[in-house]
């Protein structure tokens, strides 16, 4: 297997990751709420007493028209789907049914959880990661899908 150096752009993952981070913080800061997608999509559908949703709603039309902007500016987008057929829509549910027995998604416990040193946070990443690299072993070694 090799590396794609092609592909490798250090400098606009950190600029990435720097601003996920910040959004991270200013949300926090200003609503004091994790920036977890699973959370903020769940609060829509059952939305909470004390709470506006003006920022949820923000939020979720910001992830959802972000990358249409970028086309705005002439950036070649790449969309490719990892699966198709059955396995897209039962990929979809087994992620959601993940993220609502761990009590979060990957931004929430990766990166809120880990940066307030939460140990369910912790463990939940963890449990993530070895997940990951057991399905893409599955896939790619074992001919499984």
């Amino acid at each position: 297997m090799t590396i794609d150096m092609m592909n490798f752009t250090p400098l606009s993952a950190l600029i990435g990751g720097g601003m996920i981070g910040l959004a991270a913080l200013v949300l926090m800061a200003t609503k004091g709420r994790v920036m977890g997608i699973s959370g903020i999509l769940a609060s829509l559908v059952r939305p909470d007493a004390d709470d506006s949703n003006s920022w949820r709603l923000a939020f979720v039309a910001g992830a959802m028209l972000g990358p249409l902007a970028l086309g705005l500016f002439h950036y070649d987008i790449e969309i490719t789907p990892v699966a198709s057929g059955w396995v897209l829509p039962l990929a979809g549910l087994l992620v959601g049914f993940g993220a609502a027995l761990g009590s979060g998604c990957t931004s929430g416990h990766g990166i809120c959880g880990l940066a307030r040193l939460s140990p369910r946070s912790l463990v939940a990443v963890m449990t993530f990661m070895l997940t990951a690299v057991i399905t893409v072993y599955l896939v790619r070694h074992t001919g499984v899908m």
